[in-house]
């Protein structure tokens, strides 16, 4: 039964020290040596049992692993061994795991303990300088282990805050997109009850489908902050992300409550990729819901085109315009230049090796959101098409 606490991982390089510190006792030895006794072989395997601890106190480690060495070097008789192999791990661990003040003590210690080894060994400066590099080789592994764990954990942290940021985006573009539309239909209802009722059943429906479409896209959304233990019987966080497919619905949804809608395309848009697909209807999503909350537009184009430099993505409107920097740090709200809405367009394409840029319309009026979004070359199945 394994020690409370200790990984399995730790007994097997404890026994695979044990094993190549075994080799001296068990073949034949030359009749001028004394035989190898139960004894020196117990009083060696005292130095590797406390390996199995060595994650826990690496430095406590080190000092039982030498202090069992030397009572094996000055009180028994038995075999030498090739490397000190418990030492050596001894070694590595505080190098790897110890804090600085603890890996100083473990070079001071090593410092008195391998010339006093030598001395009572073989006294012999070829075997003082072996014993040292090995030891130091030892020490800067642990040193690299570490330096690599930290990068990881690096990593690991940036690629998370990569993902929150990504996730907020999403869940920015989705709420946004689908609450001004819903205001916007819901504000015209009551004039359309009056004038028109047809219309105005036509703004309920719109809100209702809205709404439904909102909870789906967060529910997938959602489903990927979840734990992955946790089983969800109506929701699957692999739910498809919408692409260039889903850009008609999403523009029919504006249109029901909101400006006109021209949709152009240009090239051969299949063999987009679904990443970017996905990145083309978020920017488009959002390029409307600004329209639609701020521009006062009564026509609004979207166009998609690819070349071959990539997909082109361009909204224009024939609203008011970007509106005057008001607040402190130069943003006039979302149609501004520092609006968080077109801040997650361009970090959006950024993301793709993209650019985008946003501004006056092409004749100084209304506003104009542009995207370039570069494309994989294409595969020679899809170049023959």
């Amino acid at each position: 039964m394994l020690p409370a606490g200790v990984p399995v991982s730790d007994v097997g390089v404890a026994l695979l020290v044990q094993a190549a510190m075994t080799m001296p006792f068990v073949v034949p030895r030359g009749p001028e040596l004394e035989p190898a006794t139960w004894t020196a072989y117990g009083v060696s395997s005292l130095s590797v049992l406390p390996l199995v601890w060595r994650r826990y106190a690496p430095f406590a480690v080190l000092i039982a692993v030498l202090a069992a060495g030397g009572v094996y070097g000055l009180a028994v008789e038995g075999p030498g061994q090739p490397l000190p192999y418990a030492g050596l791990l001894a070694v590595y661990t505080v190098a790897a795991l110890s804090p600085p003040a603890k890996r100083v003590a473990c070079g001071l210690v090593l410092l008195t303990a391998v010339p006093v080894g030598v001395w009572f060994n073989t006294r012999s400066a070829r075997e003082l300088g072996f014993t040292a590099i090995v030891f130091v080789a030892a020490h800067a592994f642990g040193r690299l282990t570490d330096a690599r764990r930290r990068a990881t954990r690096v990593e690991a942290e940036r690629a998370a805050a990569r993902e929150r940021s990504r996730i907020a985006r999403e869940m920015h573009d989705i709420l946004s997109h689908a609450v001004s539309l819903m205001i916007v239909q819901a504000e015209a209802g009551p004039v359309a009850v009056r004038a028109a009722p047809e219309r105005a059943e036509a703004a309920f429906e719109a809100i209702s489908e809205t709404g439904r479409d909102a909870m789906t896209q967060l529910r997938a959304m959602l489903g990927l902050l979840r734990d992955d233990d946790v089983p969800q019987e109506d929701d699957d966080p692999r739910t498809p992300q919408p692409g260039l497919a889903d850009l008609p619905a999403l523009l029919d949804r504006v249109r029901s409550g909101g400006p006109a809608v021209v949709y152009e395309t240009a090239g051969d848009l299949r063999p987009v990729p679904a990443a970017t697909g996905t990145t083309v209807f978020r920017i488009v999503q959002e390029a409307l819901t600004n329209t639609v909350r701020h521009a006062a537009a009564r026509t609004v184009t979207v166009r998609v085109a690819r070349d071959r430099d990539g997909l082109h993505v361009r909204v224009t409107d024939d609203g008011r315009g970007p509106r005057p920097a008001t607040g402190p740090t130069g943003s006039g709200g979302p149609t501004g230049p520092g609006g968080h809405g077109l801040t997650g367009i361009r970090e959006r394409a950024a993301a793709h090796g993209g650019t985008a840029a946003a501004g006056p319309g092409p004749d100084g009026h209304g506003f104009e959101v542009s995207v370039r979004l570069p494309l994989p070359a294409p595969t020679p199945v899809e170049a023959t098409r």
